[in-house]
């Protein structure tokens, strides 16, 4: 008695198996939409070393309601296209760099008398 191998179907079973491994794992809607907003959403803001060092020396407070208005301010920079500004408030100022959504350095109002910002390619009233 002989037993006949079947090359064909074989063969067949082998390649259909290595077309499902190569081909791209398919994402649900949900998985997709989420992927999307994650990168819609701008980054965090973030401070430098300095600007933290600086904050704490000149004694300026990070309210909730003053680092919302600071990433409102990198949005619309980032919108028009600016690179770093200088986002100015009542009582204190901000050198940002707009793509990495970075303070640079931050200045208290006694000192903003007679300072000149340069360097800055837009500037955002809070």
């Amino acid at each position: 008695m002989i037993d006949r191998i079947n090359p064909v179907g074989g063969a067949a079973r082998r390649v259909g198996a290595q077309q499902r491994e190569q081909q791209p794992q398919q994402q649900s809607f949900g998985a997709m939409l989420q992927q999307q907003l994650q990168q819609a959403q701008p980054a965090p803001l973030n401070f430098s070393k300095h600007a933290l060092n600086r904050v704490e020396e000149r004694g300026i407070e990070l309210t909730p309601e003053l680092m919302d208005k600071l990433a409102g301010s990198v949005g619309k920079a980032s919108e028009k296209g600016a690179v770093n500004i200088l986002a100015l408030g009542g009582e204190q100022a901000f050198i940002i760099n707009v793509p990495h959504s970075r303070v640079i350095t931050t200045i208290s109002q006694d000192e903003m008398k007679e300072k000149i910002f340069t360097n800055i390619d837009a500037a955002v009233l809070l």
